[in-house]
């Protein structure tokens, strides 16, 4: 949006409005020929007026720079710089090639850029630009090496340039990975596996070069299929058993779980748009339409299964249940067993067979509010059948069948769950979590340790099986990960 409409649309709304600029001092990433970046530029042509509105209010970190120092403000001292080597892009770009031989380099003269200076990593890049024949920009740009250890903000600035050259397929798997890659939380063995996971499909030369640091980290993506969206999925259970997927369109797809390949469609209730996904058998599913209704897809619907799933559709079909605040809002299965669990929009949790008649099935109320995902697993080592639900507050909680819930969540965030998936492994039982934010959270349930990693996509449909492989799956496409068990909570 230009900043002059920007200005207009808050002048018009005077409701009260708090701005954060973070880093306005290093902004101005890029070719020289694109001044409106640059923070004077920023400051003159955006703050300024933007500070002259009475509803306006704007924290802004500047660094040492003195940018609002003749303007009326208060100072908030944040201590060190996160990034002690970061300085605003210099009016005059440094000379690339002196920056280049401070880079040590193998025998054979490749740059070790993990080596480097975060000073050189951070302007090597702005001084490459400055080179006119654009062959200094296309070496980094072209080298693996710098991708993972270079300034993500400046990487972006000149890919975003349309007259710098590229290689080719880098500028979408750069858009893909660049939201989490300009993270200051992420090492360099994080960049390379989401750069890995980013180039899967698209740049087989890239995906192998990164994937010996890409499998350093606590996860390595196994295959991707970037552009295809997925508005639910599910596992059926078995070897070699395809992936179900639906696309926003309703469309049912089954593909390989290994290679993420289409191996064959199937057909769909008319109108239905699948929000959850949970399988009987090949042939025999149960679909929750994003507007409530579950509904029932099989291929002989004189089979027992197929009336066991008529069963528990029409019990959440029935006026009292489907009534009011109590529609189905989340449809969660096992990896390991014929169960599915439906979440509804009272925070009520039931857990069903998929393949053998209940007239009734087990419940607890887990939220006071919607649930916006669930899913179960069995140990059956222990028999034990937990049953993980997340709500509309933020919570996830734990329900262990044969007991009363745990009074505390599991999780609380300040995000919305957007999926759920669990399976017991070697390990023990395992739950993985997408937020909204971002983030891709796992536990191991019997010690209660969690780790965090960043998602490349949006994410509204998670499997895991048995083995640690997850597959995610959203508006962005989808993609799957081989989990390390063994150092993910390590």
């Amino acid at each position: 949006m230009p900043a002059h409409r920007l200005l207009d649309r808050v002048a018009a709304d005077q409701r009260p409005l708090l701005l954060l600029l973070p880093d306005l001092h290093l902004a101005g990433r890029g070719p020289a020929e694109q001044p409106a970046a640059s923070p004077q530029a920023i400051l003159d042509n955006l703050l300024l007026p933007l500070l002259a509105l009475p509803h306006v209010r704007v924290i802004a970190e500047t660094g040492e720079s003195g940018l609002l120092a003749d303007q009326e403000h208060d100072v908030i001292d944040l201590g060190p710089s996160p990034f002690p080597g970061a300085t605003p892009p210099a009016d005059g770009a440094p000379d690339f090639f002196a920056l280049r031989d401070r880079v040590p380099a193998t025998s054979d003269g490749r740059p070790i850029w993990a080596l480097a200076s975060r000073p050189v990593r951070e302007s090597i890049i702005d001084a490459a630009l400055g080179e006119q024949d654009g062959k200094a920009i296309s070496s980094l740009l072209a080298d693996p090496g710098f991708l993972i250890h270079g300034s993500a903000s400046a990487i972006t600035a000149a890919l975003r340039t349309p007259q710098v050259a590229a290689p080719m397929g880098l500028r979408p798997i750069w858009e893909r990975a660049a939201p989490q890659l300009s993270s200051i939380e992420h090492d360099d063995v994080t960049r390379a596996a989401l750069l890995h996971a980013a180039a899967l499909g698209t740049s087989p030369a890239l995906s192998e070069y990164l994937l010996p640091l890409a499998k350093q980290h606590a996860w390595t993506a196994t295959w991707a299929q970037h552009g295809l969206p997925v508005s639910a999925q599910c596992q059926i259970s078995g070897a070699d058993a395809p992936l179900v997927t639906a696309d926003p369109l309703g469309r049912l797809s089954t593909h390989n779980s290994g290679t993420g390949q289409r191996n064959g469609t199937l057909s769909s209730p008319t109108g239905i748009r699948p929000a959850g996904i949970a399988a009987a058998a090949p042939g025999a599913l149960l679909i929750l339409d994003e507007d409530g209704p579950l509904h029932v897809l099989s291929s002989d619907y004189e089979d027992t299964t197929a009336t066991v799933l008529g069963n528990i559709a029409d019990h959440h079909g029935q006026p009292p249940l489907g009534a009011g605040n109590l529609t189905p809002t989340a449809l969660g299965s096992c990896p390991q067993s014929p169960l599915a669990a439906v979440g509804g929009s009272n925070g009520t949790v039931h857990v069903w067979s998929l393949t053998a008649y209940q007239p009734a099935p087990r419940f607890c109320r887990l939220h006071s509010v919607p649930v916006s995902a669930v899913a179960c697993t069995q140990d059956a080592s222990e028999g034990m059948t937990f049953v993980f639900s997340s709500g509309f507050d933020g919570t996830i909680r734990l329900w262990e069948t044969s007991q009363e819930p745990m009074d505390s969540p599991v999780d609380q965030r300040p995000a919305l769950v957007t999926a759920l998936a669990a399976a017991t492994t070697a390990l023990g039982p395992v739950l993985a979590a997408a937020w909204n934010d971002g983030e891709l959270h796992f536990w191991h349930i019997l010690s209660g340790r969690a780790h965090v990693s960043p998602l490349l996509h949006r994410c509204n449909a998670l499997t895991l099986s048995p083995s640690g492989h997850l597959t995610i799956g959203g508006p962005d496409g989808m993609y799957a990960v081989q989990l390390h068990l063994d150092r993910l909570w390590s």
